[in-house]
C-alpha cells in the first residue's frame, strides 16, 4: 500500500526514523553458505553522466564549464574502454558483478548490458544519472521518479532490480518505504556496517557499501598507487577474516570503469581478484544473494517507523 502523510502520524525522532542502533558483537551470529567467513560482492558502477553538468572530477578547475572536455571525457572513458578492460578480468577470475546502474546508462550503453545479462550479473538500481542527485523530493515526485527508474532497468535488462545505490548515496527519508513499494528489498546507501541489518521499513535491509574501499575515493581522492590499491583489499580481507571467526562479514568493493580501467591500474584489479576468488573462506558473490542469504536467517523485521508530517 502506498505510504501517505497523515494528520494523526506520530514524530519520530530523526535518527530513528530509518534503523535502529545495533553493536555488531552483540548480535547472532551470521553464516554464509559453505561455512564461507566473508561474502564478498564487486559494486561495478555502470554510470551517465550529462554533458552540461558538473559532476565527479579529476581536474576541479574545469569542472563548471560547459562542456567540459576533461572531466567528461575522462569519466566517459568508462563505457567506451575502462569496462572492456575490467570485464576481461572479471571473466579471467569468474567473478559475476553486481551492476550499479543508471537507466539511463542501461538505455546509452546496450552492449554493456548485454555483456551483464549474458553473465547473469545482478543489477541494483542506481538513478536516473550520476549527474542529478536524489534529494529534496516531494513524496509523490520521489515515487514518480523511483517508479520509472525501476521500470527503465527491468526493461533494458530483462530483471527487476531487488536493490538500490542512489546517485552519489543520496536518499530521502522516504525512499527505502517507497522502494518497498516497488518490490525492492535493500539498499545500499548507508555505509555503517559491515553485515547487513534491517530497516524499520518490513521487509527492507541496509546491505554494506564501502565509500573507502572505493576506487574514486582511492585513486582520484587519495591518490593511491596500484600496489597501494592491492595491500588495502589484502588488509580489509584479513582483517574481516580474523573478526568473522564467530560471525561473518561483508566485504564490498567498489568500481567505475573510468578509474579501475586505465590501463596502468589493470594488473593491479587482476591481483585483487585472483586474491579474492583464491580464497578459500570467501563467498564470492553478488549483493543479491547476500541480501537473500541474511533475510533468509534475519529475526523478523522491526515495527515500521511512521511517514512524518508533510
Amino acid at each position: 500500500m502506498p505510504i501517505r502523510p497523515t494528520a494523526d502520524t506520530v514524530e519520530t525522532p530523526a535518527h530513528q526514523r530509518l534503523y535502529d542502533y545495533s553493536p555488531i558483537v552483540e548480535r547472532p551470529p551470521l553464516r554464509w553458505p559453505g561455512g564461507a567467513r566473508v561474502a564478498c560482492y564487486l559494486a561495478l558502477n555502470i554510470e551517465h553522466y550529462r554533458v552540461d553538468r558538473p559532476a565527479t572530477s579529476i581536474f576541479p578547475d574545469t569542472a563548471r564549464l560547459v562542456p567540459d572536455p576533461l572531466n567528461y571525457g575522462w569519466r566517459d572513458y568508462g563505457p567506451r574502454v575502462g569496462f572492456w578492460r575490467v570485464l576481461e578480468s572479471l571473466d579471467r577470475h569468474g567473478v559475476r558483478a553486481s551492476v550499479m546502474l543508471n537507466s539511463e546508462a542501461g538505455e546509452r550503453y546496450p552492449a554493456i548490458v548485454r555483456a551483464g545479462v549474458e553473465r547473469d550479473w545482478a543489477w541494483v538500481a542506481h538513478g536516473r544519472n550520476n549527474s542529478t542527485f536524489q534529494a529534496d523530493l516531494a513524496i509523490d515526485e520521489e515515487r514518480r521518479y523511483l517508479t520509472e527508474v525501476v521500470a527503465d532497468i527491468e526493461r533494458t535488462t530483462g530483471r527487476r532490480p531487488r536493490g538500490w545505490l542512489g546517485p552519489a548515496l543520496t536518499e530521502s527519508f522516504h525512499t527505502p518505504a517507497l522502494l518497498a513499494e516497488l518490490g525492492l528489498s535493500y539498499v545500499l546507501d548507508w555505509t555503517n556496517d559491515d553485515q547487513p541489518y534491517p530497516l524499520r521499513v518490513p521487509g527492507m535491509l541496509g546491505v554494506p557499501y564501502s565509500v573507502e574501499l572505493n576506487d574514486i575515493t582511492l585513486f582520484v581522492g587519495g591518490h593511491a598507487s596500484g600496489p597501494d590499491f592491492v595491500r588495502v583489499v589484502k588488509d580489509q580481507l584479513a582483517r574481516l577474516h580474523a573478526e568473522s571467526a564467530t560471525s561473518g562479514r561483508v566485504l564490498p568493493l567498489a568500481l567505475h570503469p573510468f578509474v579501475i580501467g586505465q590501463a596502468f591500474r589493470a594488473r593491479y584489479l587482476d591481483e585483487v581478484l585472483a586474491h579474492l576468488a583464491g580464497h578459500p573462506d570467501v563467498w564470492l558473490t553478488t549483493s543479491d544473494e547476500i541480501a537473500a542469504h541474511y533475510a533468509a536467517q534475519a529475526d523478523p523485521a522491526p515495527a515500521p517507523t511512521p511517514v512524518e508530517r508533510a
